[in-house]
């Protein structure tokens, strides 16, 4: 059996329906049922019940599809880490991530590495007081920041993944007793300010400086580092909004997290210096797009 009839084989198997899987193949539906009619002659029985509504496997597909399934894997793998290894791509890239982002993107790099046998991947932190600085710097190669990015000097890469938005107070905050609250809520609030300045559409995009209706949000302590923001918010002087991540791993005491029903959702992306970018880097940004 041909490799590729074995690819229309499994994608049916899983699809159901000739049509996405020629759609998902890049091939004509007579294509799918040729491969299918050699298959099933070939083995000598229908490996597909078809009817005017539906396809479903029968016992011998099933069995068929259970067999091949992990063999094709392997072979697709061992591909792809082939041509990964005819690249030339190897070395060490640094990522730069916030607070626990580096566990949260765990699927992307472990993919990574298996396909890129020859990387390491190393982390370093990014201060939200200073998002830019580490990439512009080289000391890190990309950062996952949110988005948007809009510097002349930087790329902005494929999505890595979408939060969305809490506000994080003390527990004995007005607010804190409800289930969901609403941007226009912030106006009754203060959130803290960079202890250095960053680009003011970067930081409006997570923390905005006037409500849906207008009005401004005041504006309280300056915070350097996310370890400054959990005590800023303990101390019950400031509320922040962030994105869904913090409340699984920031379960302070006195610290709870509450829905923002129309803040938008926080895309974080992969965000290296375009100057500097690398073999690495295109080969991080390939297993971003297609994870």
């Amino acid at each position: 059996m041909e490799l590729r009839d074995i690819e229309i084989f499994l994608t049916l198997a899983e699809e159901l329906h000739f049509g996405r899987t020629a759609q998902r193949l890049h091939v004509s539906p007579a294509r799918v049922s040729q491969a299918i009619a050699l298959q099933e002659r070939r083995i000598g029985a229908a490996l597909f019940d078809r009817s005017s509504r539906r396809v479903t496997l029968t016992p011998i597909g099933i069995q068929l599809r259970d067999s091949l399934a992990h063999g094709y894997h392997s072979i697709q793998h061992g591909l792809e880490t082939a041509r990964t290894a005819a690249r030339g791509v190897a070395g060490t890239i640094t990522v730069g991530t916030m607070g626990a982002l580096a566990h949260e993107i765990a699927d992307v790099t472990t993919r990574f590495r298996a396909l890129n046998p020859q990387c390491e991947v190393q982390f370093r932190e990014v201060r939200v007081s200073d998002p830019f600085g580490p990439l512009r710097s080289g000391e890190v190669d990309v950062a996952v920041l949110w988005l948007p990015v809009r510097e002349p000097d930087l790329t902005v890469g494929p999505v890595v993944r979408t939060s969305p938005v809490y506000l994080m107070m003390s527990t004995d905050h007005p607010l804190a007793r409800r289930d969901e609250v609403c941007l226009e809520d912030l106006a009754e609030c203060v959130v803290p300010q960079s202890a250095r300045p960053v680009p003011a559409y970067w930081e409006a995009a997570l923390s905005p400086f006037h409500t849906p209706s207008g009005r401004p949000i005041p504006r309280g302590p300056e915070v350097a580092t996310w370890q400054e923001v959990l005590a800023a918010v303990a101390a019950g002087s400031t509320v922040v909004p962030i994105q869904a991540e913090a409340s699984r791993y920031y379960a302070w005491p006195g610290i709870t997290y509450v829905p923002i029903r129309d803040a938008e959702p926080s895309q974080w992306t992969l965000i290296w210096r375009t100057a500097g970018e690398t073999a690495l880097i295109r080969a991080l940004a390939e297993v971003v797009a297609t994870c």
